[in-house]
C-alpha cells in the first residue's frame, strides 16, 4: 500500500467496504431464501399432514380405520401413517426401509421435521393424531409423517446463490470503476494545482492562485499554496535586499581602498604612505564590520544580538565619516548607553546622518533622550523635508523622491536602517517637514 497512488488506495479501501456490505447483505438475502423455502415446504407438508389425519377414525376398541376417499391418492404420495405402537398401517408407495425407519423414529413424538438423505434429500413433517376432540394431548393414538423432495428447493437455493454472487462480483467491479474515476476526476485539480506551484515557484513567485470560486477543499489548498509562494517570495526579497545592502554598504570601504591604492604608486614621502596604509586599514575594517553586521541582521532573522553601547561614541564615528559639507551637531549624552551593538548602532544610523548631510541646507543635528527604558534618537536637518505622503515610503527598497537628483545612491541606505533598526526590536518613522526629520527608538542598554 505504501507504493500505491492515493488514487488507487482510496478506491480500493471504498470498494473494500462495499464488497463487506456486499457480502453481508448476499449471505442474509440467502439465509433468508433458505429459511422462507424450508418453512413453505414445511407448510406444504402440514397441509398434507392434517388432510391425512382428517381421514383417519378411532374406532371404540381403539383401533384405527382410514377412510379411503376417491380422490386420496395425491395425499398418499410420500405420506405414511403410523400406530400408537410404532406400527406402520399405511406407508406410500416406493418406499424403502430407511424412509420408513426415519418416519417411524418421528412417531409418538408430537410435531416434528427432518431431513434425511444426501444425494436426494427429503423433509419429514410428522403430525399427531389424537383421540377425538375432546381428548387430552397425552392421548396421541397415531402420527401422520408427510414427506417431500428437497431438490427443487436445493436447486432453486443454489441459483439464487450464484445469481447473488455474479450480482454481486458485477457490483463490485462497476463501483471500483466509478469509485476510481471519480477519486481520478477529484484529484486532477490537486494535481494541476500542484504543477503550477512547483512551476511559479520556479520562475514566477509573485504569481498566486487567488480567491477564484473552487470547492472547499481545493480553496483551502489554494491558500496554502498560495501561503507557501509568499514565503518563498519573501524570502527570495530577503536575500535580494541582503545583495543589494551588501553592495550599498561596501561600495564605500572598497572604493576608499581601491582609491589609495591607485595612489600608492606615486607616493613617496613616509608620511603620506603611513596615511594610505592607514586609510586602507580603516577601509578594511569598516569592510569587516559591514559584513559582520550585515550577515549577523541575516542570520538572526527578524532579530539581531543584544549587546551594549555608548550611543555618544557611535554617533561621533558616523559623524567623523562624513564629507563635512555640512556642520553635524551632536547632543547626545555622554552616559547614554543603548542595549545594541556599537557596529549595528553605527551601521543603522550611518545612512540617516549620509541623508540629511546630503539634503541640509546649513545643519544638521542629531539628539536623543531616553524614556521608560527605550532611547529616542532624532535626526533633523534645514533642507526641504519629506512630503506628508512619502513618509512611509522613504524606507522602501530602491525609492528615491527624486531621482534626477544627480544623487549616484541606488536608494538602499534607509532600507538598511529599517531593517536593523526592526531586528533590534526598534522602530524608525519619518516626519514630514519642515526640514528632514527621522526618529529611532532603541532599546536602552
Amino acid at each position: 500500500m505504501r507504493t500505491r497512488s492515493l488514487r488507487s488506495r482510496l478506491s480500493w479501501s471504498a470498494s473494500a467496504v462495499v464488497g463487506v456490505w456486499v457480502l453481508a447483505l448476499g449471505v442474509g438475502a440467502n439465509v433468508l431464501l433458505s429459511n422462507a423455502l424450508a418453512g413453505q415446504a414445511d407448510s406444504v407438508l402440514r397441509a398434507r399432514a392434517q388432510a391425512t389425519a382428517a381421514t383417519i377414525d378411532v374406532q371404540a376398541d381403539g383401533t384405527l380405520r382410514v377412510d379411503e376417499g376417491a380422490d386420496d391418492r395425491a395425499l398418499d404420495v410420500g405420506t405414511w401413517i403410523i400406530a400408537g405402537d410404532g406400527s406402520i398401517i399405511e406407508s406410500p408407495p416406493g418406499t424403502t426401509p430407511d424412509l420408513d425407519r426415519a418416519a417411524t423414529a418421528l412417531a409418538g413424538r408430537g410435531a416434528q421435521a427432518t431431513a434425511v438423505g444426501v444425494t436426494d434429500p427429503l423433509r419429514l413433517l410428522a403430525e399427531p393424531v389424537y383421540a377425538g376432540p375432546d381428548a387430552t394431548r397425552s392421548e396421541q393414538v397415531a402420527t401422520v409423517v408427510t414427506s417431500t423432495s428437497l431438490a427443487p428447493y436445493r436447486q432453486l437455493e443454489e441459483i439464487a446463490l450464484w445469481g447473488s454472487i455474479g450480482i454481486a462480483v458485477l457490483l463490485l467491479v462497476i463501483v471500483h470503476l466509478v469509485l476510481r474515476a471519480n477519486v481520478s476526476r477529484a484529484l486532477r485539480p490537486v494535481q494541476q494545482m500542484s504543477r503550477q506551484a512547483a512551476r511559479w515557484s520556479a520562475d514566477d513567485v509573485d504569481h498566486r492562485f487567488g480567491a477564484d470560486p473552487r470547492p472547499t477543499e481545493l480553496a483551502d489548498l489554494a491558500g496554502t499554496l498560495d501561503g507557501v509562494l509568499d514565503r518563498i517570495s519573501a524570502v527570495l526579497r530577503d536575500e535580494q535586499r541582503l545583495s543589494a545592502e551588501l553592495s550599498h554598504e561596501l561600495r564605500t570601504p572598497v572604493a576608499r581602498i581601491q582609491a589609495e591604492v591607485d595612489l600608492l604608486d606615486d607616493v613617496t614621502d613616509p608620511d603620506d604612505l603611513r596615511r594610505a596604509h592607514a586609510v586602507i586599514g580603516r577601509s578594511a575594517e569598516d569592510l569587516g564590520e559591514v559584513l559582520d553586521t550585515l550577515m549577523t541582521a541575516a542570520r538572526a532573522g527578524s532579530m539581531v544580538a543584544p549587546g551594549r553601547a555608548p550611543l555618544a561614541a557611535c554617533a561621533d564615528a558616523v559623524v567623523a565619516s562624513t564629507d563635512g559639507r555640512v556642520p553635524v551637531t551632536v547632543e547626545v549624552p555622554g552616559d547614554l548607553l543603548v542595549g545594541v551593538d556599537g557596529a549595528v548602532v553605527r551601521r543603522l544610523l550611518q545612512p540617516v546622518v549620509d541623508n540629511a548631510v546630503r539634503h541640509a541646507v546649513s545643519r544638521v543635528t542629531v539628539r536623543a533622550t531616553s524614556a521608560a527604558g527605550r532611547v529616542l534618537l532624532d535626526v533633523t536637518d534645514d533642507g526641504p523635508g519629506i512630503a506628508a505622503a512619502d513618509t512611509g515610503r522613504v524606507f522602501d527598497p530602491g525609492w528615491r523622491a527624486d531621482p534626477a537628483d544627480g544623487h549616484p545612491g541606488a536608494g538602499l541606505g534607509l532600507a538598511l536602517t529599517r531593517r536593523l533598526v526592526q531586528a533590534t526590536g526598534g522602530t524608525v518613522e519619518a516626519r514630514p517637514g519642515p526640514g528632514g526629520r527621522l526618529r529611532i527608538e532603541l532599546p536602552a542598554g
